[in-house]
C-alpha cells in the first residue's frame, strides 16, 4: 500500500470515529422553562408547551386532586412533601392530574417548581439526574415518570428504590418523585409469584419487590367512573369548547359511544368530544 493510500485510508478511519463518538451533551439552564424532559444521555429538554388538562376539566377524581395538590404546594414553599404513586383505572387522568398540579402551583405559588418527566427506560440514569437536582438547590423538581411498570427479570427497580431512599445522599430535600402506573405495587402479580416459588425464603423475596411502593408516603387510587361523572367529564368539556349540541342528543351518544368502547372514563370522554367536535364542524380550543 502506497503512502496516499494508507493516509486516505486512516482518515476514513478517523472520520468514522468521530461520528461514532457521543455528541457533547448540553444540559439546559433550569430557568430555560417550567418543564423538562430527562435524557439518559445527562441532558435536560426543555418543553415550551406543555400537553395538558385544565385542573377544572378533571372530573370525578376530587379526593385525588385535593391531596396530590395539598402535597405539591407544601413542596414548592419548601416544606415537607411525599414521593407520590398515582395508580388505578386506565384513562381516569393521572397524568393530566400531575401535569395540572404542577401548572396550577406554579402560577399561584412559586416560578421555581419544575416539571421534569423521566421516560421509563431511563430510571437507572435517576441518580444523575439527581445530582443535577442537587445542584439547583434553590429550586424545586417534580420528577415524573408516566406508566411506571416493571416485568419479567426486569431489575431496574432496584436502582429506583435506591435512588428514592436509600444510598448514602438519599433524595434530595428539593425533589419529589410521582409516578403513574395501572398497578398497585408497580409489579405483575406472577412476577411476585415466581419470585415466591424459587426463593429461599418466599416470604422475603415478595417483601423486597412489594417495598419499592413503599417509597411512595402518598397513594392515590383511581377507579373507574360511573355513567353520571361520566357525563359530568363531557359536559364539562362541551362546554369548555363551546360546542352546540341538544342535550338529549349529547346524552344518548354519549351512551353509546361508552359501550361501543366497553369503558367510561376521561379519555374515552375525551376521545367522545373530539369526533363529536369533528362532526359538528367545531375547532377545539388549545
Amino acid at each position: 500500500m502506497t503512502d496516499p493510500e494508507l493516509i486516505s485510508l486512516l482518515e476514513n478511519i478517523s472520520d468514522s470515529l468521530n461520528r461514532m463518538a457521543p455528541q457533547p451533551v448540553a444540559v439546559a439552564d433550569p430557568d430555560a422553562a417550567t418543564a423538562f424532559v430527562w435524557h439518559a444521555t445527562g441532558a435536560l429538554q426543555p418543553i415550551a408547551h406543555v400537553n395538558r388538562v385544565a385542573m377544572d376539566l378533571l372530573k370525578g377524581v376530587d379526593r385525588m386532586r385535593d391531596q396530590l395538590l395539598e402535597n405539591t404546594e407544601r413542596f414548592a414553599r419548601g416544606l415537607p412533601a411525599n414521593n407520590a404513586l398515582l395508580w388505578g383505572a386506565r384513562g381516569m387522568g393521572k397524568s393530566s392530574l400531575v401535569k395540572a398540579c404542577h401548572h396550577d402551583v406554579t402560577k399561584r405559588i412559586s416560578a421555581h417548581l419544575k416539571l421534569v418527566e423521566i421516560h421509563r427506560e431511563d430510571i437507572e440514569s435517576l441518580p444523575a439526574l439527581m445530582s443535577l437536582v442537587r445542584d439547583h438547590s434553590e429550586k424545586y423538581f417534580i420528577v415524573f415518570c408516566d406508566d411506571l411498570s416493571f416485568d419479567g427479570d426486569d431489575t431496574s427497580y432496584k436502582s429506583l428504590k435506591a435512588a428514592l431512599e436509600g444510598g448514602i445522599e438519599g433524595r434530595p430535600d428539593n425533589m419529589v418523585f410521582y409516578a403513574t402506573s395501572n398497578r398497585r405495587h408497580l409489579l405483575p402479580r406472577d412476577m411476585m409469584e415466581n419470585e415466591r416459588s424459587t426463593a429461599i425464603n418466599p416470604s422475603e423475596a415478595v417483601q423486597e419487590k412489594v417495598s419499592l411502593s413503599d417509597r411512595f408516603g402518598l397513594w392515590l387510587g383511581f377507579h373507574n367512573c360511573s355513567q353520571v361523572e361520566f357525563l359530568d367529564m363531557i359536559d364539562g368539556y362541551i362546554a369548555h369548547h363551546d360546542i352546540k349540541v341538544d342535550a338529549e342528543e349529547l346524552r344518548d351518544a354519549a351512551i353509546e359511544w361508552s359501550a361501543t368502547r366497553g369503558a367510561r372514563s376521561g379519555r374515552v370522554a375525551w376521545q367522545f368530544v373530539q369526533d363529536l367536535a369533528g362532526r359538528k364542524g367545531v375547532h377545539l380550543k388549545s
